[in-house]
């Protein structure tokens, strides 16, 4: 636009609707979820006859497109809103934003202003990453805003009648955390009268995308036995809680130390590490902030649950969690062949830190 607003735009394939938004991002702030506000431009020819309407959809997918055939395949519309924008419904009609005053400025008589407002209680956008042989459109939660040409607001559209747009709904990190995480556990080995103890924690509970993760890790070894290798892997939990009641875990990172405690000793270092979806684009089913078409994106979000939310509403649940694992063997050629393995795990969010006001900030940055 003239005065440098960014604006989202996408015309039906028959060049008869367009839909202007002024974003493809709407944050949850929990105590409300800003509300979509566009515009949608309907040619002279559409405006004899039928109605135009714009609907705002919630959906969650489950499986391949080929797959539904064999009903391996599961959609459900979590949310749905609709308005009919042509004729204008006195019902509908809501006061214009700054940005909606705008565009019908530029765009004339022939546009119509829409708005919804997202319930609080809804997922935030998730995309299951496809494998390499996948087609069709991925699995997860995804808002999508749609206009159309119909009689009315259930019938069935022709594709080249209507105009789909993909927005995202995101949710920023708490400006308040709880206590960072902490873990401890004490091992007793056999034919040993004194045990291994390991400690771990991390300096906060909440950590932004692309931010080292610091692992504060203690070991007091007062055993005969060695502790040979240490092992960090930070692992994503994925819940389909709807329909087929899923779960994944996924290893995003894994960092091997060599440092070793010997017997009778104890070692106190941090040590760093940060997951990375460029690490991990081959694996099938790791869970993604919602993509858009032409966007890039990263490790989902942590899902934050409100008291009281229904979590099969939310469809898909993330959590991640940071393992702790030390490799214990006996000394010698042999020790290798009797070792155990020790660890403590300790839950991790993983989130985008909230934009300062002045500054426009996607998901997928």
């Amino acid at each position: 636009m003239a005065d440098g607003s960014k604006v989202f735009k996408k015309t039906s394939s028959d060049s008869k609707l367009s839909i202007y938004l002024a974003k493809r991002d709407y944050v949850d702030h929990v105590e409300f979820v800003e509300p979509v506000e566009g515009v949608i431009l309907i040619d002279p020819e559409y405006q004899k006859e039928k109605k135009v309407f714009v609907t705002l959809t919630c959906a969650f997918r489950y499986g391949r497109d080929d797959m539904e055939l064999i009903g391996l395949s599961f959609r459900k519309d979590l949310y749905v809103l609709s308005c009919q924008v042509y004729p204008p419904c006195p019902e509908d009609q809501k006061p214009l934003s700054p940005l909606q005053e705008k565009l019908k400025a530029k765009l004339g008589v022939n546009s119509f202003p829409f708005s919804f407002n997202i319930a609080k209680n809804l997922p935030c956008s998730v995309t299951l990453q496809p494998g390499p042989e996948d087609s069709g459109k991925a699995c997860g939660v995804d808002y999508e805003v749609k206009g159309f040409w119909a009689d009315n607001v259930e019938e069935k559209v022709h594709k080249r009648n209507s105009v789909c747009l993909i927005i995202r709904k995101v949710q920023y990190a708490p400006e308040i955390s709880g206590p960072a995480p902490k873990a401890d556990t004490t091992r007793q080995f056999m034919m040993s009268d004194r045990p291994l103890q390991l400690e771990a924690s991390l300096e906060k509970e909440i950590y932004y995308h692309g931010e080292p993760i610091k692992v504060n890790v203690k070991i007091n070894n007062t055993t005969s036995k060695i502790v040979k290798k240490i092992k960090i892997t930070v692992e994503q939990v994925t819940d389909v809680v709807l329909y087929s009641l899923d779960k994944y875990t996924k290893t995003v990172c894994s960092e091997e130390i060599n440092d070793t405690v010997s017997a009778n000793s104890s070692l106190s270092r941090t040590y760093s590490v940060t997951p990375f979806l460029a690490d991990n684009r081959e694996k099938r089913g790791l869970a993604l902030d919602g993509k858009l078409k032409h966007g890039d994106t990263n490790l989902a979000s942590s899902t934050i649950l409100r008291p009281g939310m229904d979590k099969e509403v939310m469809g898909i649940l993330v959590s991640y969690k940071v393992r702790i694992n030390l490799m214990v063997a006996r000394g010698g050629i042999l020790g290798d062949l009797t070792s155990s393995d020790v660890f403590v795990d300790l839950p991790l969010i993983l989130m985008h830190p909230k934009p300062s006001e002045n500054m426009t900030r996607g998901c997928g940055n």
